[in-house]
């Protein structure tokens, strides 16, 4: 399998770690990554930031799964092309994401389902 991995953090140094160690990984890349993501995983050279050089990659470099950690590329609706793309892909929808990058559409969500669960039970 091979897969690809989006950011450069702790946590997609951690997700690429136990990546390598799995039998099933082929070939694992990151973008943008960091040098020491860089000695378990390859470096793509794409921008993060745009969804067509992602979707080229993918296809170029037979890309299994897609996992995608940082806010902006979800926010990007990178989650949603790549499925339409038909490349499989670990992160939530644009507009589920929408809950994490807008605080304000966080809190009117969250006002809307409170007036729902204060109608359910009353």
């Amino acid at each position: 399998m091979n897969i690809l991995v989006i950011g450069s953090g702790g946590r997609e140094h951690s997700i690429c770690d136990k990546l390598k160690q799995s039998k099933s990984c082929d070939k694992l890349f990151v973008a943008p990554g960091n040098p020491g993501i860089f000695q378990i995983a390859i470096k793509a050279n794409i921008s993060i930031d745009n969804n067509q050089d992602i979707i080229n990659f993918c296809k170029s470099e037979e890309i299994d799964l897609v996992i995608i950690g940082p806010e902006q590329p979800l926010a990007n609706g990178l989650t949603d092309v790549l499925q339409k793309h038909n490349i499989n892909v670990f992160g939530p929808s644009k507009l589920a994401a929408k809950l994490e990058y807008s605080k304000g559409f966080a809190k009117e969500f969250m006002k809307q389902r409170q007036k729902i669960m204060l109608n359910t039970f009353h």
